[in-house]
């Protein structure tokens, strides 16, 4: 008798443990959550890294959409479902916030991006951007300037330095800068303008050939974030946007080129 008793106080124990193990189970699952973040395209790499990162720091999931920054604008104006927005300005979130599309004072800027000249070809482009100059390709890639800061900051940079109406005829534009990005990659045209982000990793070229646009021929590219309406009660947006600012991420901005 007391050895059956005894069977029954090991079995009993074996299933409170098993029970402990499952509610510890589910109680992390119900702490994760997921945030829908509309990403400005250049900012692709870096953010795939910081997502992964925020992961497995969190538990949280950040689910990733790519785009240009205007066509995002339109999305999310319009009611499209997203928590977070990485824009590739910051003008953007702030007309958001004046809309009240987005949660007033959470705006703030996570990155200032850098504008490369860039042929898949190494060799093209030199270091100085001569090959402007020197006139001889017959494709020159931007991004739309009304969608995309990037190809805003290449048309300023035309324009200071005296070439836009030599080169406008050659101009073939991508709705974002990765769209841009795949044009030049893919030879449709020989050289274009992108994020610095989308060609160096780890603080080196990773093909072709580029020149570092001079930060005072355009703008400065400052990238906010910005938490909108729909992720307000979500704690995954918000712990999002608390993990943008840690030295964690921007190691990963800064391997990219961004400041």
């Amino acid at each position: 008798m007391k050895l059956a008793l005894l069977h029954v106080a090991v079995a009993l124990r074996r299933c409170s443990v098993v029970l402990g193990v499952l509610v510890l189970s589910l109680s992390g699952l119900s702490s994760a959550a997921e945030v829908q973040v509309a990403v400005a395209a250049n900012f692709t790499a870096p953010m795939k890294r910081i997502a992964e990162a925020f992961e497995k720091d969190t538990g949280h999931k950040a689910v990733l959409s790519y785009g240009a920054t205007g066509r995002f604008y339109a999305q999310i104006t319009n009611g499209a479902p997203f928590d977070v927005f990485l824009s590739a300005d910051h003008e953007t979130p702030a007309r958001l916030e004046k809309d009240g599309a987005a949660m007033a004072g959470t705006s703030f800027t996570y990155a200032t991006g850098r504008l490369v000249l860039w042929s898949a070809k190494p060799g093209l482009v030199d270091e100085k951007g001569a090959v402007l100059v020197r006139n001889e390709f017959r494709r020159l890639a931007i991004a739309a300037p009304k969608l995309a800061p990037y190809g805003a900051a290449a048309m300023e940079t035309l324009t200071k330095i005296g070439m836009l109406p030599l080169l406008q005829a050659k101009l073939v534009t991508g709705e974002s800068i990765g769209q841009t990005f795949s044009m030049i990659s893919t030879g449709n045209a020989e050289l274009g303008f992108v994020a610095m982000s989308q060609v160096f990793e780890d603080n080196k070229l990773k093909s072709g050939s580029v020149w570092l646009v001079p930060a005072h021929l355009h703008s400065p590219i400052q990238q906010n974030a910005v938490l909108l309406a729909r992720g307000t009660n979500n704690p995954a947006a918000l712990q999002l946007l608390t993990f943008m600012k840690s030295g964690q991420a921007r190691a990963i901005m800064n391997a990219y080129g961004y400041e």
